[in-house]
């Protein structure tokens, strides 16, 4: 049925049909469940995340440039003092049959604790600009200022705000994916995209008694005014999260953001981790007004720092942040 329902989506693409439908189901409970963090994101720091990534050039895969941003992000998560960082290594074909080494990142904080949230972000970028509007740009790799390194800048903001102020007794995974986006586009390709969550899933760091309660997938979140609507996978197999992370969002003052109605279907890392027996959820703006679903620079030569909002990025780390320090005192509470 999972299969079946989600047939002919693409990676970062297809929109469901039911895109706008009110959901009509926050509880008063779940709409007052907001509690501000006791440290606020910093856009200044944010910004400087995903030019740092932008700086090396597009983050393809086998690339310098990739490799480069590789050893910054594993720097940057040691520098936040995380307690552990793991490299997972994986060989990977693409539909194209390039044989390529997928490098999935995993930091754990307090990986001792059994209550626990994952963080998911995609730090590859798209080898081709296959939806830019000029043809002679199609070949050309894009920077992934918002697709690939707006996520990332939301994890590792996370990580230097734990750092700052940390969570007692509860856990955060950020688990910084590779080869999301070297995915064939069009028809039943879905599994050509998100090779190294793939490799992940196969290989988790978890037994069944410590696994998350469960993952936020943050996923082209810098756009400028983006909104970020319920995603339908994510509601139709993590819907408990979905109402707690919108619900929150909405708490916040975020509604605008976080508006309480369905956007499109999107074949991405969060499908895969829901798969292994994990809810996940992903944050990602998937029903732009101008577009239908994805921001207008999405796999274009355009998605390049110039592109980012500072608000955009700063409202979804809140967001996360809230959401962490809430879980984390709610565990407190109950033991």
């Amino acid at each position: 049925m999972f299969t079946a329902m989600i047939m002919g989506l693409i990676s970062c693409g297809g929109k469901a049909a039911d895109a706008g439908k009110d959901t009509g189901n926050t509880t008063e409970n779940e709409a007052q469940a907001g509690a501000d963090a006791p440290v606020k994101a910093d856009a200044d720091s944010l910004i400087g995340f995903v030019a740092a990534q932008v700086g090396f050039g597009p983050r393809v895969p086998g690339s310098k440039s990739h490799e480069d941003c590789r050893r910054y992000l594993t720097e940057r998560l040691k520098f936040y003092s995380v307690d552990t960082v793991i490299t997972q290594t994986a060989p990977v074909t693409t539909w194209d049959g390039s044989a390529l080494t997928a490098y999935n990142i995993m930091g754990r904080i307090n990986p001792e604790a059994s209550n626990r949230i994952l963080l998911v972000a995609h730090y590859d970028t798209r080898p081709w600009a296959d939806e830019d509007p000029r043809p002679e740009n199609r070949q050309t790799p894009i920077d992934g200022a918002n697709d690939g390194a707006s996520g990332v800048a939301v994890l590792l903001e996370t990580a230097r705000c734990l750092k700052a102020t940390p969570l007692k007794d509860f856990g955060v995974d950020l688990l910084l994916v590779d080869l999301e986006d070297s995915g064939r586009s069009g028809g039943d390709d879905e599994d050509t995209w998100c090779l190294g969550t793939q490799k992940w899933v196969d290989a988790m760091p978890y037994s069944p008694t410590d696994r998350p309660l469960y993952g936020v997938l943050l996923d082209m979140v810098g756009g400028k005014d983006a909104v970020f609507h319920r995603e339908y996978i994510s509601q139709t197999y993590a819907k408990p999260v979905v109402d707690k992370v919108w619900a929150l969002a909405n708490a916040s003052g975020f509604a605008d953001r976080f508006p309480n109605s369905i956007g499109g279907s999107v074949i991405d890392d969060h499908l895969y981790i829901n798969r292994a027996g994990i809810p996940c959820i992903d944050i990602i703006e998937s029903a732009n007004p101008h577009t239908g679903s994805f921001n207008p620079t999405w796999h274009t030569t355009s998605d390049n720092l110039a592109s980012i909002d500072r608000e955009t990025l700063r409202t979804v780390t809140e967001v996360v942040l809230n959401l962490l320090y809430r879980e984390a005192a709610q565990c407190s509470a109950t033991h």
